[in-house]
């Protein structure tokens, strides 16, 4: 999936968002106590064309659960939508090119005046 379809599904609104998930409840675990433990308030959206998936368990109401979890995916789409930036090519200059090839040339003649591990003997 490129850029530009991405961009296609960041522009729908919130309900036409909705129609694309497939939504999961399920009980929240996690600090909270009885609220949380005992009312299935967490919701798992998964948006199907772009296999988007997020969770939202932040409040003890599934409705705003619901809520946010539509945000999260209208938030990644459009994080997604952005066109990449054009890339401009560079050249090395020629200066550097030269300190480049001198320094390649000084680290060779180094390793050749080394001597082998048994010479000194």
């Amino acid at each position: 999936m490129n850029w530009q379809d991405y961009a296609r599904y960041a522009r729908q609104s919130a309900d036409e968002l909705a129609r694309d998930c497939e939504v999961q409840v399920f009980r929240a675990k996690g600090p909270g106590g009885q609220g949380v433990n005992t009312t299935d308030s967490a919701v798992r959206m998964t948006h199907v064309p772009t296999g988007i998936t997020v969770t939202a368990r932040e409040t003890r109401s599934q409705f705003q659960n619901r809520q946010l979890c539509l945000q999260k995916i209208a938030s990644i789409l459009k994080r997604r939508a952005q066109p990449p930036r054009v890339r401009k090519k560079t050249k090395v200059s020629k200066a550097a090119r030269e300190r480049r090839l001198a320094d390649k040339h000084h680290r060779s003649q180094l390793k050749r005046q080394r001597g082998r591990a048994g010479d000194e003997w």
